[in-house]
């Protein structure tokens, strides 16, 4: 049975308990994919750090051929000089791509979910080069790709500035335990926010593996939408 192994930073990974409801996409993927998910994503991760921290060789130790890796950085990797879009970041994505082909897993490359900043009627993009890296990686290594920051930006206009703070961590003062002061944070997903994305990544995910759900078909792209 494929196993689906995560990498990335906060807004992927799994809700912490005081943190209620703040969580990220990765907690809920399981339930909405119907296979296993090891989500070892965690917050402030770049893909530097990542590494360096231990969790790209935890997360390799566990992979077998024929599972999948899910790859989603850049909303840290851009706070940092050494880790350009098209310098240390490609690098490292890049050789996160060859590593997961080494033990026999796909690769899958997602650009970062965008952040929830309002400029009008329209979400201001916050991540600069960064996607359009992650997309010509996923051309140039034939890996597949799950638009993210397209889709996020999408679903917060589609919603409009009022509906969609429901997706993000707004919570009035008192709301809920962990936030006694309240909260407005227009990065890290509430539940309902990190269940929309996660259903969106096992729809497009369904789709890169073929009807029978189980691996990614030989030499798919799956890039959505």
């Amino acid at each position: 049975m494929t196993v689906y192994h995560l990498a990335g930073d906060s807004t992927v990974a799994p809700g912490k308990p005081p943190e209620h409801p703040m969580a990220g996409w990765g907690t809920f993927l399981a339930e909405r994919l119907g296979f296993e998910v090891r989500n070892h994503a965690f917050g402030g991760a770049t893909t530097q750090s990542f590494v360096d921290e231990g969790s790209w060789q935890r997360l390799m130790d566990g992979v077998r051929p024929g599972d999948v890796v899910v790859i989603q950085f850049g909303h840290n990797d851009q706070k940092e000089p050494e880790l350009d879009s098209r310098g240390g970041f490609t690098q490292r994505v890049t050789e996160m791509i060859d590593e997961s082909r080494e033990r026999g897993a796909a690769a899958v490359l997602c650009t970062p979910v965008e952040r929830r900043w309002f400029n009008g009627e329209q979400v201001d993009p916050t991540h600069g080069d960064y996607p359009n890296a992650v997309r010509e990686l996923a051309r140039r290594t034939a890996a597949p790709l799950i638009d993210l920051t397209a889709f996020t930006t999408w679903l917060y206009e589609d919603l409009g500035d009022h509906a969609s703070r429901a997706l993000l961590s707004h919570y009035a003062a008192g709301e809920y335990a962990g936030w006694p002061e309240g909260l407005a944070d227009d990065t890290h997903f509430s539940v309902t926010g990190a269940r929309r994305v996660a259903a969106f990544v096992a729809l497009a995910l369904r789709g890169i593996a073929g009807l029978d759900g189980d691996r990614p078909a030989k030499g798919s792209r799956g890039i959505v939408p």
